[in-house]
């Protein structure tokens, strides 16, 4: 109810408290029934993430200070596999292979996914068509797809019929020792580069226009605009391809295998290969673990790293 006083005012005379809502606790909302269909639809994933990822990687721990048998002998061996593969020079020149491989792969896969990202941000009839078909080769079976690169770096393939107009005749790049990871890495980048393109492109769109419309203003070129706007704010995006293509180059096994097969004479014989041959060509299923535990330290080094490098505090 509401008065008027003598200058004219309107004066509420309701002396009835605000409600205010009670204050809920995080027992009341981890119980609440939203939390209980929530629930409902996470414990699925939760329980395959738990069997297929968290148990067999503790489990791959375990093996790793432990000599097991195909019987399912299970017995502790302390060290004993760390110490050897610092003593194994096959070991040590996987970690070389995988360090190249991963020194390659990296730079290309970033280039081509940014320069297409770039192209893609565009507002052209059929963009979408074209985005859709950049990204085919990430859903492409990739035993397909090396089966296809065997034939495109043969003696007699493509690339080699290019080359040989300029004089140059490298034959099969496959089984060259020098050439066989840089053409690995060059599949790992058309593989990966659709998948790396979308997250830059939404990072690209997220970007307010009227940054580089005061940069034309100013008189900023196509070149000024990509280095001075896009590049600092696309870090976070920047940086998140950066550690996804770390792991995959660090774990890359499955064109090798059907490529290389770990040639020649070792060339791609990477830590992930060398995981695969001890434990189910050896059945050194220790010393595979082992090999294991050093790629995950190894990859969540170079995670670091790129975080101080490249993170920032944007990441």
């Amino acid at each position: 109810m509401t008065v008027t006083d003598n200058r004219g005012s309107a004066t509420s005379t309701d002396s009835t408290p605000a409600v205010i809502p009670k204050r809920q606790t995080w027992k009341s909302l981890l119980t609440s029934p939203k939390a209980l269909v929530a629930y409902v639809f996470l414990a699925p994933y939760l329980f395959f993430f738990l069997a297929f990822r968290i148990i067999p990687a503790l489990f791959g721990l375990v093996l790793s200070i432990a000599d097991y048998s195909l019987a399912g002998e299970l017995a502790f061996a302390g060290l004993k596999h760390f110490v050897r593969l610092v003593q194994d020079e096959t070991f040590w020149n996987s970690v070389q292979v995988t360090v190249i491989y991963t020194v390659l792969t990296i730079p290309l896969a970033i280039i081509l996914s940014l320069t297409m990202a770039q192209l893609c941000n565009r507002s052209l009839r059929g963009m979408a068509l074209y985005r859709s078909l950049y990204f085919l080769p990430v859903v492409t079976s990739p035993v397909l797809s090396g089966i296809v690169f065997i034939w495109i770096f043969s003696a007699d393939g493509p690339i080699n019929a290019v080359l040989r107009i300029f004089g140059w005749d490298p034959g099969s790049w496959l089984l060259s020792q020098s050439l066989v990871l840089p053409a690995l890495a060059m599949v790992a980048a058309w593989s990966n580069f659709g998948y790396d393109m979308l997250i830059l492109l939404a990072g690209m769109l997220a970007i307010p226009e009227s940054y580089y419309e005061a940069a034309k203003l100013d008189g900023a070129a196509a070149w000024s605009r990509f280095r001075h706007i896009t590049l600092p704010l696309l870090k976070p995006s920047l940086f998140f391809v950066f550690v996804l293509e770390t792991v995959k180059s660090f774990q890359a096994f499955d064109t090798i295998y059907v490529m290389t097969g770990g040639g020649p004479a070792h060339g791609s014989y990477t830590l992930t290969y060398m995981i695969y041959d001890q434990a189910f060509g050896y059945f050194e299923f220790g010393y595979a673990s082992a090999v294991g535990v050093v790629v995950l330290a190894v990859t969540l080094a170079f995670v670091v790293i790129q975080r101080r490098l490249i993170g920032g505090s944007q990441a």
